[in-house]
This record gives structure tokens, C-alpha cells and sequence, in this order.
């Protein structure tokens, strides 16, 4: 896919959460290998279901996992099960993206954050890092908006809350997921791709689908979004 050209000028700054603001895929990652391990035997089979679908919301990510080795209507229980396992080995190892806070002073740019995650865990998790000064308020999530990436709704969603057009937002992601919905919502898109769960390639999938540039170091980031 050609990368698409900028609608006007970069004037405010969208960014996903984990991956990205919080060090928190890698961990998610571990939790889903070791909470599928029995289902799925072979380590290399699995991290070729779950890698592909981290960004999706969790529900959704084990769903399609759950489909793939032939249960489709998998236990309630035992999905609620795993949720809470990722999200207890998440809060235990929450800690900052190497270099964000700096990068994110130096940038200078109203900011707000789309994830997939809820709400609460995202409002949690700015306040305990130091990062709910930059944000504030402006929080847009799957479960407030209504539609999970890869649907484009929480990146308008943050624009609308800006009063500017998508064009003039720069987003910020880590996984195919989540930059299908910020290229879908008509925003300028980075992608990160210094995070410890990122498979081999990721800047390529990226690029296919329409980013305009890839980085694998934060504190690159401010000088990427000084070109737009």
C-alpha cells in the first residue's frame, strides 16, 4: 500500500497506550504463552497465533485463538480466566517505554491516547507512571467509545476532542491492529518497533498497510514528528 499524503499540518498527537506508552506487550505476551501453553502445545505455533493479534483487545485476541485450534464456543470462565492472569502480569511489571516521558516533553504537542484497553486500566496506569499531566482527560477506549481497534473510532473519537481534522493528528503504534485503525481514521502514522514482543518484520507488515515511518528508539521520535 502506497503511503497515503498528510491532509494539512501536524498540530496534535494521538498515541496508543501499551506497547508503546506502557512496556506492558512483552509481558501480556508471557502471560498468553503460559496461560495457552496446555492448549497449544508447540511454543513456535503459538507465538505465531498470539504475535499477529497483540494490540486486539484480549477477549477478542483469544476468541480468534480459541477458533483457530478448533473451539468455537470456548468456556466464559476460562477466557475471564486468562484475562485476569494478563492483566494482574501487567500491573505487576508496569513501567514506561524506555525514553517516552523525555521524548513526549520534547515533542511539545496537545496529546491524547486511543487504546484498546479499558478505561480504568488506562487512566490507572498514566497516574502511576507520571504521564497523566501530558494527557489529562483525553483518554478514548474501546469500552468507552463502543468499537475496538482495528475500528478507526477511538482515534476520531480523540480528534473530535480536539476539534481538528484526523489529518492534522499524528498517531503513534506498535501493532498492525492498532495503525489499521489510525491509517483507517485518516491520521498520519508512526510506527514504534523498539518494544521487546515485536516479532521480525514488524516495520514492513507496517509500512503495507500505510504507515509513513517506522522507529525502534523513543528518543527518535520527536525529531520524526518535526519532519510533519
Amino acid at each position: 500500500m502506497p503511503v497515503p499524503m498528510l491532509n494539512g499540518p501536524i498540530t496534535h498527537l494521538v498515541s496508543d497506550c501499551d506497547g508503546v506508552l506502557i512496556d506492558s506487550e512483552a509481558a501480556a505476551l508471557q502471560a498468553l504463552l503460559s496461560a495457552l501453553q496446555l492448549r497449544v502445545g508447540n511454543r513456535d505455533e503459538l507465538n505465531a497465533l498470539i504475535l499477529p493479534r497483540l494490540g486486539l483487545s484480549i477477549d477478542v485476541l483469544l476468541l480468534q485463538i480459541f477458533e483457530k485450534i478448533g473451539i468455537a464456543d470456548p468456556d466464559p470462565a476460562e477466557i475471564a480466566g486468562i484475562i485476569d492472569l494478563v492483566e494482574m502480569e501487567c500491573d505487576r511489571q508496569l513501567a514506561l517505554v524506555p525514553g517516552v516521558l523525555q521524548a513526549l516533553r520534547d515533542i511539545r504537542l496537545p496529546m491524547a491516547v486511543a487504546s484498546n484497553s479499558s478505561h480504568a486500566r488506562v487512566r490507572s496506569a498514566l497516574q502511576q507512571t507520571g504521564l497523566s499531566a501530558l494527557f489529562g482527560e483525553r483518554i478514548y477506549t474501546a469500552d468507552v467509545v463502543g468499537h475496538p481497534k482495528p475500528h478507526p473510532a477511538v482515534y476520531l473519537a480523540a480528534a473530535a476532542s480536539f476539534g481538528v481534522a484526523p489529518g492534522n493528528c499524528i498517531a503513534i503504534e506498535d501493532s498492525v491492529t492498532g495503525a489499521t485503525a489510525a491509517v483507517a481514521a485518516g491520521m498520519c502514522v508512526l510506527g514504534f518497533t523498539g518494544g521487546a514482543h515485536v516479532a521480525a518484520g514488524q516495520a514492513t507488515r507496517l509500512k503495507a498497510i500505510g504507515v509513513h515511518a517506522t522507529f525502534d528508539d523513543m528518543r527518535q521520535l520527536p525529531g520524526l514528528i518535526h519532519r510533519y
